[in-house]
């Protein structure tokens, strides 16, 4: 075999460095190089036995350089592309020479990727297929700053870190290289040695697919060139996710919504036909989809998350994500995601330690460990993490139609001491609990998503009374469009879990929530955290008999839905099952051939549509004027009645809810005008399971004042009930 002389084109250092995998400059001497008029080719193989070059029909040996086995070299004639012809005994092989190819990432790209402001994150990291320099390949990207070496490897390589290593783009930290004939669905990671000179296997994180758990790898995803269709709903998303429109969200983890006869899950095709159709029935409008980000462990119901850009392959390829949001814009509604950038997990093919150093991370412990879930907290000061969480969020918008995101514990994030007792955590610059570089995250998250994507909603998960939640970011706010209400979850949930005979004394349970009602822009969740852990199901946390836990869940939904807020509803909840949520089965729609089941789930349905079709139960949510008691303190009789109103041409509505056992006939209740005023519904209705008792489908108000009302009625006021009147027009 010939060999040549090392010393005319590298030191020995060099050479020995790249043939262990050490040297962090391969373009300087790997692929094609000028030496006056000669071009001349270095490439490395530890499989090959021999290699030449192929350019123009003519083949150029190369000879294995002495000492150093698999790497060759030699000169090329001509100027023509070539291609790298290997051989081992009997086998050999053309391949393209990844090192002859130029940088993909451009000027503006480096600057953007330096000072972590490039909006569009995905567009320059992650693996994208695409022509270069007129061939097929995949372009690979990767931020790694503190790596001494970064290489993409796969079967493409035998997953050999010698082989490619990539090109370092400056100082931004950031590694690219462009691989030839690598291309959909190749599975790949990143091997990188670190600062302390190990090596970590590492999935992409920007990577746009995942091989299924509990395998690790990424998987190049094409996510261009999907034709979407659904121009009617973009163009009237943002009137329909305004404040003083109907919301009503169905929460679904989608690996426990419906299972096949094998036990799997549904995928995404099919959830596009069957829970699309499903929604559409019940009357909501929006779907909230538990976290399907890429995660490892299915029992953190994905949040934990890994692979922030990709969806989860347990349903189905990207494109097929994209079928199902597609179908749900088809069906007029819009599809919200649960986002979490709170806390990633300590996966070793994951975040953690990327390039040897706690770069998403911080290095402390106090400030970069999550006690609650045994997870890592990103350094949300550092620019290029807050960059990589802004332009996700992003990403999920403009990529996929999404058409809004609510994000998961934001309390975690927003207070240094969460959960910490004293002396576990350290105070922000000016000795304070607030963590101001997660705030600042927030506020850039919120700013960007809304400057950039006309009509989407961002939701806060929030537990504490941090104010100006869902106020602009120029106001001081977090800039989110919505917040939780988890104060009226407490309350009300805490207050339907009484024997009604205790109910008398936390009457005002129900009531402390209209105290503070309009301070944001509520969504009233009733989701899949209050259904697991021993909580109970829904159905289970009321009271009383079999007939009298079915009448006071029915009567809770009435009285959630006529309340101020928009609202949400775990799955299952919506018919009453009796077991806790379990995230390896599915829920439980056998129980619906009983009478109260499917009461219940009639009655929601009903709800859903009376809430849709009446601009007084949504139009003023979020504004004072909507709302007024009629009678707040009947503690003694536990009922509650009160008027809700839209615009002025609007009928009003008046909401009246009996949480005893006993029926209150002859209830003298004000009315707002004198009139007929239809039972537009009643809990207590014989088709919902319910007794049958009520006012005939109407009543008559006649003038005079009552509970400072002008007009007033004696009415029938089933046990265990909420009715909603609506004011016919004369």
């Amino acid at each position: 075999m010939a060999q040549t002389d090392r010393m005319s084109f590298a030191d020995d250092t060099v050479l020995a460095q790249i043939c262990a995998g050490r040297f962090d400059d391969p373009f300087a001497i790997l692929g094609p190089h000028k030496k006056g008029r000669i071009r001349t080719v270095t490439c490395y193989d530890p499989g090959a036995e021999a290699m030449s070059a192929l350019s123009a029909g003519t083949l150029s040996p190369l000879a294995q350089v002495a000492g150093y086995r698999g790497l060759f070299h030699g000169a090329v004639s001509g100027t023509k592309p070539y291609v790298l012809v290997g051989k081992k005994g009997k086998v050999e092989w053309q391949v393209e020479d990844a090192y002859r190819f130029g940088p993909v990432l451009g000027e503006l790209d480096e600057y953007l990727l330096g000072e972590g402001n490039h909006n569009r994150l995905w567009t320059a990291l992650g693996a994208h297929v695409m022509t270069h320099e007129g061939v097929q390949g995949t372009h690979f990207a990767v931020w790694a700053p503190n790596a001494k070496r970064v290489s993409v490897v796969g079967d493409f390589n035998a997953w050999d870190g010698r082989r490619h290593v990539m090109r370092k783009r400056g100082g931004t930290g950031v590694w690219e290289i462009f691989m030839p004939g690598v291309g959909e669905g190749t599975a790949y990671k990143y091997e990188i040695l670190g600062a302390q000179d190990a090596l970590h296997l590492k999935a992409d994180p920007v990577g746009f697919g995942a091989q299924h758990p509990p395998e690790t790898a990424s998987v190049v995803r094409d996510i261009s060139g999907y034709g979407w269709s659904d121009g009617p709903w973009m163009e009237r998303r943002a009137e329909a996710q305004n404040r003083d429109q109907p919301i009503s969200i169905y929460e679904v983890h989608l690996g426990s919504w419906r299972r096949k006869d094998d036990g799997r899950p549904i995928s995404y095709k099919e959830a596009a036909v069957e829970l699309i159709d499903y929604v559409k029935y019940m009357g909501f409008t929006h779907i909230e989809l538990m976290p399907i980000s890429e995660y490892p462990f299915d029992g953190s119901w994905g949040y934990q998350p890994v692979g922030l850009f990709a969806p989860t392959i347990r349903f189905g390829p990207p494109h097929e994500f994209r079928d199902l949001v597609e179908a749900a814009h088809e069906a007029g509604l819009g599809i919200l995601l649960d986002w979490v950038p709170g806390h990633f997990p300590t996966d070793v093919h994951g975040l953690a330690q990327f390039d040897g150093t706690p770069l998403y991370e911080h290095a402390d412990p106090r400030e970069g460990f999550h006690q609650d879930w045994n997870t890592l907290i990103y350094n949300y000061g550092r620019h290029e993490v807050e960059n990589f969480l802004t332009s996700n969020a992003l990403y999920w918008f403009e990529e996929y139609h999404i058409d809004g995101l609510r994000v998961d514990a934001v309390a975690s994030m927003i207070y240094r001491d969460y959960s910490r007792k004293e002396g576990e955590w350290i105070p922000n610059i000016h000795g304070g609990r607030e963590n101001l570089e997660a705030i600042h995250m927030l506020q850039s998250m919120n700013t960007l998503s809304y400057g950039e994507v006309p009509g989407i909603m961002t939701v806060a998960e929030e537990s504490t009374a941090y104010p100006g939640v869902s106020a602009p970011v120029d106001a001081g706010g977090l800039g989110f469009g919505y917040k939780w209400n988890m104060g009226w979850m407490n309350d009300t949930l805490s207050y339907m879990a009484l024997d009604p005979v205790h109910r008398k004394h936390h009457h005002h349970q129900m009531t402390f929530g209209l105290h503070y009602a309009f301070s944001e822009n509520f969504i009233l969740p009733i989701s899949h955290d209050e259904v697991v852990h021993g909580k109970g199901s829904m159905i289970h946390k009321m009271p009383g008999s079999e007939w009298e836990k079915f009448a006071n869940l029915r009567a809770y939904y009435g009285f959630m839905w006529a309340h101020p807020g928009k609202k949400l509803l775990f799955m299952g909840q919506e018919f009453g099952q009796w077991q806790e949520w379990n995230h390896d089965g599915e829920i439980d729609w056998a129980c619906l051939v009983y009478h109260m089941h499917q009461g219940v789930q009639d009655v929601v349905r009903d709800l859903n549509a009376l809430y849709r079709a009446t601009p007084a139960l949504y139009a003023k949510d979020c504004d004072p004027d909507g709302f007024q008691w009629i009678e707040a303190n009947d503690a003694a009789q536990s009922v509650y009645a009160w008027i809700r109103r839209g615009g002025p041409e609007d009928a009003e509505v008046v909401v009246v809810c009996n949480f005893t056992p006993l029926e209150r006939s002859a209830y003298k209740l004000g009315f707002p005008q004198e009139g007929v005023w239809r039972e537009a519904i009643n809990t207590d209705a014989e088709c919902y399971g319910g007794g049958g008792r009520g006012n005939l489908g109407r009543i008559t108000a006649m003038r005079g004042e009552w509970h400072g009302q002008p007009a007033g009625a004696e009415i029938t006021v089933p046990p265990l009930s909420t009715m909603v009147f609506i004011k016919d027009k004369a």
